[in-house]
């Protein structure tokens, strides 16, 4: 069996490979930069050269072939290697005749608990949306404590907007629900160590990505400060990346974003390395249903998941991207039994969708200086 095509397919703000064997299998994965699909695609097309009448069960060997062949790194990289990788488990799991999962040691579990996105521009309508997902079945919920307008905040009022908003999900979900905070990079450390502080009264789940992850040692420092952990590592590219950081003791879950951590075969190792520290596994995960497809297979094998990222691949538009979605029930996603990554893609539908250019606007404090996306 050789590799025969290696296509790029840009819809939406999504960028798929799909990848084509000489006996008619089919694999698809996904890039996750998502800001810049181009990017990954114009690598794809650099590396298909390589790939084309390879054997595509070597994908050990394939990964550090492409992943080593320059000096360059980076999100553009990480997320061709895991829009190739994740195709090419695909592939195995179906000539195999395999769930992925079963080629990477077998379940640990059947069913895999979700988070789900809630939102709401005032308090009322954000405490509306998580009751909402309760109702559903959703044990946990993830939401932002800020506005949209919260660069032209000031700190006190960052504050008590953001105790205000936690405070009113907790009370319409009620206290068995695990609330996930979202600050996303948008606080120096001596804000997030405050505001989590403000914050620890009604219990969160945990605290992601309270500032920039250009430091691990910071990142540290006020996980070491606070009580509530820490969720973070959706932007680093390698497993490196990941031990600098559970080394200084950064977080209590790693997230990973299998579309741009390398695929399915460098977010398992991101995993065991996060085991030996004791530490969980949330992956993320704000792309389409093959990104989900590839984190189930990878949540159901590893001992130490913890949480999923879910976006609502149940409803359209994702629902039409795929032949069947994966089953979601009360708030988990069952394991599929099928060969590969568990799902396929409904090229019909993927290539109608028309691409979404990203509009380049960056947020601005009040005082006009730049703020953190």
């Amino acid at each position: 069996m050789k590799i025969e095509s290696v296509e790029n397919l840009l819809a939406g703000r999504w960028h798929f490979v799909r990848i084509t064997t000489d006996n008619g299998i089919v694999g698809v994965g996904e890039s996750g930069i998502w800001g810049y699909p181009e990017a990954s695609e114009r690598i794809v097309d650099t590396w298909r050269s390589y790939l084309i009448g390879k054997d595509p069960l070597q994908i050990e060997h394939h990964w550090q072939y492409l992943a080593r062949n320059s000096h360059f790194m980076g999100s553009a990289v990480g997320g061709s290697l895991g829009a190739i990788d994740i195709a090419l488990w695909d592939i195995k799991g179906k000539h195999y005749q395999a769930p992925v999962y079963e080629l990477l040691g077998g379940k640990c579990r059947d069913k895999i608990r979700c988070y789900i996105h809630v939102n709401g521009e005032s308090v009322e309508e954000l405490a509306a949306d998580a009751q909402r997902a309760v109702e559903r079945g959703f044990t946990a919920v993830r939401f932002t404590p800020f506005r949209k307008d919260f660069p032209q905040m000031r700190y006190a009022g960052l504050l008590r907007e953001a105790v205000a908003r936690v405070g009113a999900v907790r009370e319409a979900t009620g206290p068995d629900v695990d609330l996930c905070v979202e600050i996303h990079r948008r606080m120096s450390p001596m804000e997030a160590i405050g505001l989590s502080h403000e914050l620890a009264q009604f219990r969160p789940f945990f605290l992601e990505d309270p500032m920039l992850p250009d430091s691990v040692q910071t990142m540290a420092e006020i996980q070491k400060a606070i009580s509530i952990p820490i969720a973070t590592g959706e932007r680093f590219t390698s497993m490196y990346q990941f031990r600098e950081l559970l080394e200084a003791g950064g977080c209590r879950f790693v997230r990973p974003d299998v579309c741009i951590c390398g695929g399915i075969t460098h977010s398992k190792k991101v995993a065991a390395l996060a085991e030996s520290f004791f530490v969980g596994v949330i992956p993320h995960n704000p792309l389409s249903p093959i990104s989900t497809a590839a984190c189930v297979q990878i949540d159901a094998c590893i001992p130490n998941f913890a949480l999923q990222e879910y976006t609502g691949e149940d409803l359209p538009p994702k629902r039409d991207l795929v032949v069947t979605p994966l089953e979601l029930d009360h708030g988990y996603l069952r394991v599929p039994e099928g060969p590969g990554i568990g799902i396929e893609l409904n090229f019909d539908v993927v290539e109608r969708v028309p691409i979404a250019r990203r509009e380049f606007v960056t947020p601005l404090h009040e005082d006009g200086s730049v703020a953190d996306q």
